[in-house]
């Protein structure tokens, strides 16, 4: 069996679209809410909105941990605990 080595060409497309993947990989924060209900997500929107960006940011409210999860390309953890805090509720940092 031959192998044949990648051209010079085929190494530079190969890392070009590696870069590209690492580039557009998003990378999440999360974090442990109170926001427990319906009433506490509509309460805790506008704030988080303001602060992070409306798509950037859900809240799994079945979940018992109530898990805040934001796109950590749009923020930092202290502007969204900040965000959590002005509407109410208390946001903690997951360790990932």
């Amino acid at each position: 069996m031959m192998v044949r080595e990648k051209t010079k060409t085929q190494q530079t497309k190969t890392h070009l679209k590696n870069k590209h993947l690492k580039n557009n990989m998003e990378t999440t924060l999360k974090f442990k809410t109170t926001i427990n209900c319906g009433g506490c997500l509509a309460a805790v929107t506008p704030s988080l909105n303001q602060s992070v960006g409306e798509g950037n940011w859900q809240v799994d409210i079945n979940n018992p941990d109530k898990i805040l999860t934001v796109n950590a390309n749009a923020t930092d953890a202290d502007t969204v605990v900040g965000a959590v805090r002005k509407a109410g509720f208390t946001a903690e940092s997951i360790v990932q």
